[in-house]
């Protein structure tokens, strides 16, 4: 025997023992199903019925067919161990339902911790959305940009009509000029134009007055002239 290796890899050999041996599980189910037909209206009813018979059989029967006289000491015998079986059968049964329940209460509250975890996740999960969300253009920021860009538009617009408008007022004015001028002569010319409004303050500053042909001073030159 002491040579021999105990091998952890194959299961243990059982030992021989004088007591009977039983399945635990096995045993367990009958005292539950015991248990639970204790605990029903169905066996109240068929161990009333049993005592009633009981009592009325062993008063009202012949004295030689009667098997228990009052004081029915053999029925009281029978509701002791009835009762003896009954409470361990009982207990046995609420211990099984008891671990079933403590692993019940170790599942769910696993299960409790792996929600609340998951909760936590999608809660720092949306609160990341929320903040990645208010740097994203949103429907009225792009409705406001587009009214500005619009407003912007039409401003520039407005201001790009008016200037052909002036372009054309200050050609209008100097056509106008030289007309008066080709009627009046060179010197109306002259005066016309200096008068008349440039197309711009920048063109007006700075030009020099137009000027006419040079002017021949003194008469008629006469014959002597051309020596002179």
């Amino acid at each position: 025997m002491a040579g021999e290796r105990i091998r952890l890899d194959q299961p243990r050999e059982p030992r021989r023992s004088l007591l009977p041996r039983w399945d635990p599980e096995a045993f367990g189910r009958v005292s539950e199903r015991t248990a639970r037909f204790l605990g029903t209206g169905r066996f109240i009813v068929w161990m009333s019925v049993v005592i009633v018979l009981w009592v009325v059989w062993n008063t009202s029967a012949p004295a030689d067919l009667r098997f228990d006289n009052y004081p029915f000491i053999f029925l009281t015998l029978a509701l002791s161990l009835q009762a003896s079986y009954a409470a361990p059968l009982i207990l046995l049964a609420q211990n099984r339902q008891d671990d079933r329940d403590r692993v019940n209460l170790e599942q769910d509250r696993k299960q409790n911790e792996r929600s609340i975890a998951d909760t936590e996740y999608l809660t720092r999960e949306i609160a990341a959305l929320r903040l990645g969300l208010g740097e994203v253009a949103t429907r009225d920021w792009i409705r406001s940009e587009f009214e500005d860009l619009v407003r912007e538009l039409e401003r520039q617009r407005t201001a790009t009509a008016d200037r052909p408008a002036q372009r054309h007022g200050g050609h209008r004015e100097h056509a106008r000029a030289d007309e008066r001028a080709t009627e009046h002569g060179p010197n109306a010319a002259d005066a016309t134009h200096e008068q008349a409004p440039r197309g711009g303050a920048a063109r007006g500053r700075g030009r020099p007055p137009r000027e006419g042909p040079p002017r021949e001073s003194g008469g008629p030159r006469g014959p002597g002239g051309a020596g002179r």
